[in-house]
């Protein structure tokens, strides 16, 4: 059972006694095993090594004495102490989705083992085995799990320290005539159901697994942030480094910028220079050190750099293999924002470098579109993002000028081409509100590296409030009432309390007091620094570049200053309906789309085709040999 198994590196420390240094035993490759014994204990197995070396040792979980330790799960690492001398195993190096089911599973049995109390075999009965795998998680261990939510669950965080055992205390759910009713120990995150990938984003994640380098691509809303996310989850830590071409949407994945991570500057350099700047100690260790590379809003790298890249990690690495043997993980939408030039330069996508086809194996296409569910929007927005203007698009776009999106008090966004129009448009509306400015203080982790930390943060180091201010939420606080990145809101007050924390209305109905939250991005040489800001930006206006990624509700655009292929279908693109849009002074001309990226997609396409083809070509192959063999 995949929840039951996890392959990872584990550490097994004993006591010794006498206050002497616990004995340590490190297990690379290990196999982690949750089963049960003859006495249908829960038991927890660790085996590693082979041959002479090969070890196995079993921990049988007896309740209160089995603690958790899952502060650092995100990161692939977590500790079980599993006995009551103290006794601990320590894992690290994990893919992070698994190991959260695996802890999951463990917490649920252990809590759930109290039933099913040891019981003496029947003389005549076969004798049990001595371990076997453990079961499913069945809803009676959801029933009989630890009866108490502790404090900051309601949030959905995950506590530093968790016991297997029951506790008592406040926050139980009442049962039937006011009795306590037990609920599991489980997150509210993990309540709720996840969102499940599609079948086209399971074929994108296989792909990954097999090993090979991967580029996949879709419109915009087609679930390639979540689907990268859900890829960032299902590898080894260590040994993957998830990038962005932006420090915006590499602070999305939790990762760093493609340049921070590369260690070359601007990669203008000639390239036995770039080699120099890749072998200094920090960032070697990281060429070498990675075996899967994820590279997200791959529309902005320029393709000079990627074939820069491309030759560094050959050189580090020593191994003539494409990207010296590293497996690429690349997303993003090419029909998008393109790399940003000087106006003297030419545009080379990285599809055009010269690396680029003997790098990626395969490449993918997504085309279910999640975001927008009015099919004629999608359609509408189809069209654009080929560069196609037909007259009933343009009569369509045109009417939006008249919608009316505001409500509650909160107005539309109005997405800018430039960032100067976004800071005026912004500062103006806040000092033409009446009342006090409330100011916010960012506490970041490293003073010295504000700038780094300013460039990566989707809020800033400093945000300013009033009474009526509009807001965006910057980061997803609960998904199920619609509180997500990019959610429009508007400041209806303030809490008397000395931190004056801000309430929000928001456009989904809730109204909400918005606390400090933490954003953690990775420095130099790994470094992970972070700050704790209010998750809100100002959004009178916001422009496209920032936007990228996002889901607006209510959105206002100005298209005669575009000066970019894609820039109208990105900022289009945004708005979550058509009723939700509204678009100023049209004009046709600037929707357009670069003839070299339409020839690569046409190209794509073709060969999708005809993998497809051939694919159906053997499966009606194999069912004719199979029915003359019958």
């Amino acid at each position: 059972m995949e929840a039951a198994e996890l392959r990872c590196t584990a550490a097994v420390e004993q006591p010794l006694p006498g206050g002497l240094a616990p004995r340590r035993r490190l297990m690379r490759n290990a196999t982690v095993l949750l089963g049960r014994n003859e006495l249908r204990q829960p038991v927890l197995r660790v085996a590693g090594g082979s041959g002479a070396a090969a070890a196995v040792q079993s921990f049988v979980l007896a309740g209160d004495a089995v603690r958790l330790f899952t502060r650092f799960a995100g990161e692939g690492r977590a500790a079980v102490r599993v006995g009551p001398d103290g006794a601990q195993v320590l894992l690290s190096d994990c893919p992070p989705d698994a190991l959260r089911r695996f802890l999951r599973l463990l917490r649920l049995k252990v809590a759930a083992g109290s039933r099913d109390a040891p019981r003496r075999p029947r003389l005549l009965e076969r004798p049990p085995p001595a371990f076997s795998a453990i079961s499913p998680v069945q809803e009676r261990d959801l029933l009989c799990g630890p009866g108490r939510r502790r404090p900051g669950e309601e949030r959905g965080e995950r506590p530093a320290e968790v016991s297997a055992g029951p506790r008592g205390g406040p926050g139980q759910r009442p049962g039937p005539h006011g009795a306590p009713r037990p609920v599991p120990q489980v997150p509210r995150a993990e309540r709720r159901p996840p969102a499940r990938l599609s079948a086209e984003q399971e074929a994108v994640l296989g792909a990954v697994r097999s090993g090979k380098s991967i580029f996949f691509t879709g419109s915009a809303g087609t679930g390639k942030s979540f689907l990268l996310k859900r890829i960032v989850g299902s590898l080894p830590p260590n040994i993957t480094y998830a990038t962005a071409s932006t420090g915006v949407a590499a602070c999305h994945i939790g990762g760093t910028t493609l340049h921070a991570f590369a260690g070359i500057g601007s990669g203008k350099a000639p390239l036995e220079q770039c080699i120099q700047l890749a072998e200094r100690p920090g960032v070697r260790q990281h060429w070498l050190a990675c075996q899967h590379l994820i590279i997200d809003e791959i529309s902005m790298v320029d393709g000079k750099f990627f074939d820069k890249l491309e030759a560094v990690a050959r050189a580090v690495r020593k191994r003539d293999e494409p990207f010296g043997g590293i497996q690429l993980i690349i997303c993003g939408d090419f029909l998008q924002l393109p790399p940003v030039c000087k106006a003297n330069e030419e545009t080379k996508f990285c599809f055009q470098a010269k690396s680029w086809r003997k790098c990626i194996h395969i490449n993918m296409e997504l085309t279910e579109v999640r975001r927008q569910t009015d099919r004629t929007f999608v359609s509408l927005l189809s069209e654009i993002r080929l560069g196609r203007c037909t007259e009933e698009v343009t009569r369509q776009l045109m009417q939006t000028a008249a919608h009316k999106s505001e409500r509650d008090g909160i107005l539309a966004t109005r997405l800018c081409t430039h960032k100067d129009d976004v800071e005026i448009t912004n500062e103006r509306r806040l000092q033409h509100l009446p009342g006090e400015v409330h100011v916010f203080e960012a506490l970041d982790s490293d003073p010295m590296l504000v700038k780094l930390i300013d460039a990566q943060c989707p809020v800033g180091g400093r945000v300013e409030l009033k009474l009526g201010a509009q807001v965006m939420l910057a980061k997803n606080l609960d998904v199920s009432q619609g509180l997500v990145n990019g959610a429009r809101g508007v400041v209806v007050g303030f809490e008397s309390e000395q931190k004056g924390l801000p309430k929000v209305r928001f456009l989904c109905g809730v109204t909400q007091l918005i606390k400090m939250e933490k954003w953690v991005i990775k420095g130099p040489s790994g470094v992970h620094l972070s700050r704790q800001q209010l998750p809100l930006k100002l959004a009178w206006a916001i422009s496209i570049h920032k936007s990228q990624g996002m889901s607006l509700d209510c959105v206002e655009i100005s298209l005669s200053r575009v000066f970019e292929s894609g820039q109208a279908y990105v900022a289009l693109s945004r708005a979550r309906s058509l009723a939700g849009l509204r678009v100023l002074d049209f004009d046709p001309k600037a929707v357009r789309a670069d003839p070299a990226v339409l020839q690569f997609y046409r190209q794509l396409r073709r060969h999708q085709l005809l993998a497809q083809d051939s694919l159906h070509a053997h499966s009606d192959a194999d069912e004719k040999e199979n029915w003359k063999c019958n």
